[in-house]
Order: structure tokens, then C-alpha cells, then sequence
């Protein structure tokens, strides 16, 4: 990796940088730990302007909107909030290169910053937020893939389209699991909370039956629990989908698992949380720039955590290299 690196004195006497932060990301522990981790901006010397959230979309407008004002933005928060932060950081750039975005992870999975180096071994946790904040004091900062997706059937809220992913998207178990787990009780945190979603969504979920076009390559049909695809390693705080992918290598990776039943998916997950299903005739890794995935029945597609298509038939998904400018 070749890193830029802001000039600094002992304190970090850096142009403006707007601060957005979600109180109820990671099930309150952003709104635990901000008194926090605002001392520690100051503290550094940060030049910012802090502002919460307070609806859905919130961080989305505010990083649009930013970008003609501030220079940086850090995300204080989740998945969920880093995906809005990216979205309004790609449709303000216009698809070019972003504005520099830190991330402090206090959400409950935290997945994409397992990417920012140094990555997070298989199996580990990400830096905690007192590293990250060191972090913004160093000003290294590295550019990453984006993912763009197109498609019918946008939600009404998100607008026309496109929509971008930073960490992954799936459609199938992964996606229904989103969805169940707004369901489960706020007091459950961390990985048990994602083991009971999984658990929960082994009761009732889809077997796809989709078409999958690869770049180039001739559309092949594919009944599919679950259909990956991915610019980081890891999905919902444990799930090491990808355990080989790298977010700025111009390409995406894919993980097709196959229609399976419940006792797979029982024997399947072990092995993905471990990063040792590559090879597991239950599903099938490639690699590709661009897949479009077609269907029938209508599916519903989860991006970082989030949930921007409901029921699309028709999605096309492109790799936008070295777009997002990432503090490391």
C-alpha cells in the first residue's frame, strides 16, 4: 500500500472536520463512550464541528452536504453509519475520488473497518477507538475500492440510484438475517446478538434461484442459499465470507453458497466463521469486476447492515477502484 501523509506538528492543527456521530450506534455505545472520544479529538488538537444523527438517512445528507464545506469526516459509529457517510461522500464527489473519512468503530459488528490497516487477522476484533483516533493525529490516509450497485425497485427514500457499498452486499440468508435482526432485543450486544439472528433466520429463509453474470462470462443459473459479494473479508461481526479479499485491488469477490438446508447451514457456519470454507463443495469463490444477477422472484439485497432494495429483480453490481479516501 502507498499512503499520503499529512504534514503535522505535535498537535493537529488540521483544516475543518466534521464529526458525525450516531448515540444509538452498537446499541449504545456510541452514546456510552462520545464524552470520550470527543476528549480525545480535543486533545490532539482536532479542528471539528461534531454532529449527531437523529433519524435514518441523517448521515447520509450530512456527507453530502459537507463535502463542500469541510475537508474530512470522521464517522463516529457503526456499519450503518459509515454506508450512509459513503454514499453522500460518492454522490457529492460524483463518483471521483472522496474527501478523507476516518472511521471510529463503535458499532455492533464494526466489519469494514477490519479492512484499514493493519488488518484484523481471521477471527480477531478491529482496533479499538483510541487507536483510531491516533489514527486521525497521523493523517495517513489510503485509497479503496467502492462498490456500485444498480437496480430496480431502489428504496423510495434512498432516491434514483445508484447505491454504493464499501465493506459487501448479499442477497438470500445474509439479507433476511438483516432484517430479523432489528428484532432482537437491544439488551443482547456484540456476536451473540448476530448468532441469535442467524438462528432465528434458519426457521424461515429463501432458496434463491437467480442468474449470475460475471464480467464477461457466459449468465449460468444458480439455486443459492446465500450469494456474496464483497470488497472486505467479513460480514455481521464474525462471518469471514471473503477471508481473502482485499478492498483495493479493483476487483470483487464472490462466495455462492449452494441451495442448502438447514444441517448444512448448521455445518457451513463453523467454517465460515473460521475463514475455512474455501474449497467446501457447498460453495463455489470467484472473482470478477462486474456481476449482474437477475431473477424471477424478487429478492431483497443487504449493503454494510443496511437494506436498500427490497425487492429487485434485476441488480447490477460494479467495482469503482481507488475512489474512497480512507484514513489509516
Amino acid at each position: 500500500m502507498i499512503w499520503n501523509a499529512i504534514p503535522l506538528d505535535k498537535k493537529v492543527h488540521m483544516s475543518r472536520t466534521l464529526v458525525i456521530y450516531n448515540p444509538v450506534a452498537g446499541r449504545g455505545r456510541v452514546q456510552a463512550q462520545w464524552p470520550q472520544v470527543e476528549q480525545a479529538f480535543r486533545q490532539i488538537g482536532l479542528d471539528f464541528d461534531a454532529v449527531p444523527t437523529k433519524a435514518p438517512l441523517d448521515a447520509f445528507r450530512m456527507a453530502r452536504e459537507a463535502s463542500q464545506k469541510y475537508n474530512r469526516i470522521v464517522s463516529v459509529g457503526g456499519d450503518g453509519t459509515a454506508h450512509e457517510i459513503v454514499n453522500g461522500l460518492m454522490q457529492a464527489s460524483g463518483e471521483a475520488e472522496t474527501i478523507p473519512l476516518a472511521i471510529i468503530p463503535l458499532g455492533s459488528g464494526d466489519d469494514f473497518a477490519k479492512i484499514i490497516p493493519p488488518e484484523t487477522p481471521v477471527g480477531g476484533r478491529p482496533f479499538e477507538w483510541p487507536a483510531a483516533v491516533q489514527k486521525i493525529a497521523r493523517g495517513q490516509t489510503h485509497l479503496f475500492d467502492v462498490g456500485r450497485m444498480t437496480g430496480d425497485h431502489l428504496r423510495a427514500d434512498l432516491g434514483d440510484g445508484p447505491h454504493y457499498f464499501m465493506n459487501g452486499m448479499d442477497v438470500g440468508f445474509g439479507a433476511h438475517a438483516t432484517l430479523n435482526f432489528t428484532t432482537i432485543p437491544r439488551f443482547i450486544k456484540g456476536f451473540s446478538a448476530y448468532l441469535l439472528t442467524i438462528l432465528k433466520t434458519m426457521i424461515r429463509y429463501p432458496l434463491l434461484h437467480i442468474t449470475v453474470q460475471m464480467d464477461d462470462q457466459a449468465p449460468f443459473e444458480q439455486a443459492t442459499t446465500m450469494t456474496a459479494i464483497t470488497n472486505g473479508r467479513c460480514f455481521a461481526n464474525g462471518f469471514w465470507v471473503c477471508p481473502h479479499a482485499q478492498a483495493d485491488d479493483g476487483m470483487f469477490d464472490l462466495m455462492i453458497a449452494q441451495g442448502l438446508n438447514r444441517l448444512q447451514i448448521l455445518r457451513l457456519i463453523p467454517k465460515i466463521t473460521g475463514g475455512t470454507h474455501i474449497g467446501d463443495p457447498a460453495v463455489s469463490m470467484a472473482r470478477a469486476h462486474r456481476i449482474v444477477i437477475t431473477s424471477e422472484e424478487p429478492l431483497v439485497v443487504e449493503a454494510d447492515g443496511e437494506l436498500p432494495y427490497l425487492e429487485t429483480h434485476h441488480l447490477i453490481i460494479e467495482i469503482l477502484p481507488a475512489r474512497l479516501c480512507l484514513v489509516v
